[in-house]
């Protein structure tokens, strides 16, 4: 298979955790250790892309509750925006270069303003095997 003609569609994560701006940022940290997630979308109640939650974004929280004893606030206030994003019908090949060219570990897929999955380093690596050259053993 020629792996230039792999789309995010296929390869990206449709079952996703996500949060909404005014979650308590706790319970947002809460989720990201207990999912064991590096990071979640923000989305609106009209399931629109907002914004990233991270676990870099998460750290100015213990900070905060390290020197100042305050771990509050909702996600809209540590979230990352604007958010990065690649189509469904992206080439996973492109979307590989992009995650080669920055520090993000995921891109949300946004189709027709929509969050519709996610793609990480991961399923990029998981769809670049397939390719001909890639070793079985």
């Amino acid at each position: 298979m020629n792996t230039a003609s792999l789309r995010v569609t296929d390869y990206m994560t449709r079952k996703i955790v996500t949060v909404s701006p005014d979650t308590e940022l706790m319970r947002a940290v809460y989720l990201l250790v207990a999912k064991e997630l590096s990071g979640v979308p923000v989305v609106s109640d009209e399931n629109v892309l907002v914004g990233m939650l991270t676990e870099r974004d998460c750290l100015a929280v213990a900070i905060n509750a390290g020197y100042f004893d305050e771990p509050g606030g909702v996600v809209e206030d540590y979230m990352s925006h604007p958010v990065e994003t690649v189509k469904s019908q992206d080439r996973v090949v492109d979307v590989a270069v992009r995650l080669r060219d920055t520090r993000f570990r995921r891109f949300p897929v946004v189709d027709d303003g929509n969050l519709v999955g996610i793609i990480s380093r991961r399923d990029v690596l998981r769809a670049l095997k397939r390719g001909p050259w890639f070793d079985r053993r």
